[in-house]
């Protein structure tokens, strides 16, 4: 049986992040979004299409997949995961996909936060514009092949010295179930 969800009391209220306590255990809540979309965009040619930019939490780099907010635009309240995704992969790689699946949810760090990543996988890709985020980003999208992520990622942690999102496993792992 699942126990109630309680009133969250708000120790802190940004513009972006909520500093929450509920029951003694203290998290963020971000305001003004449904969730997190991410998405494991695959090149006609087998790429991985990975995102990087800095992030100041961290103080560093780090390479991502296309992600981003959904329901986060004033209007677009109510858009679905799946339009938040189709939103955030051309804003951020340039790329549109023919093909869209669902892949799953999951706590982006449950002791930290309520916030959920939803999973896609887009394949058949099509660049139609330039990618690089919005005006408040500036991203670099690269493309790396299927065969190679892990040393490539390696590689760009030796010589770059960037940080690592963990969803980048997640991703490679659900592509690899679909036989991409």
């Amino acid at each position: 049986m699942a126990l109630p969800i309680l009133p969250d009391e708000i120790r802190f209220a940004g513009k972006f992040l909520h500093m929450c306590n509920r029951e003694g255990w203290e998290f963020v809540v971000r305001p003004g979004s449904s969730g997190v979309v991410g998405i494991a965009a695959v090149t006609p040619d087998r790429e991985l299409l990975l995102v990087e930019q800095y992030r100041t939490p961290i103080d560093a780099n780090v390479l991502e997949l296309p992600a981003g907010l959904a329901g986060d635009i004033i209007g677009q309240e109510n858009e679905s995961f799946e339009q938040a995704a189709r939103r955030e992969l051309l804003e951020e790689t340039g790329y549109t996909a023919d093909h869209w699946r669902y892949l799953g949810s999951g706590a982006s760090s449950a002791g930290l936060t309520n916030e959920r990543t939803h999973l896609f996988l887009a394949t058949s890709l099509h660049r139609v514009g330039p990618g690089g985020g919005d005006a408040s980003e500036t991203i670099t999208v690269h493309h790396v092949p299927l065969d190679h992520v892990a040393d490539w990622i390696q590689q760009r942690i030796v010589t770059h010295h960037v940080g690592i999102d963990f969803k980048i496993y997640a991703a490679l792992y659900f592509i690899q179930q679909a036989k991409v």
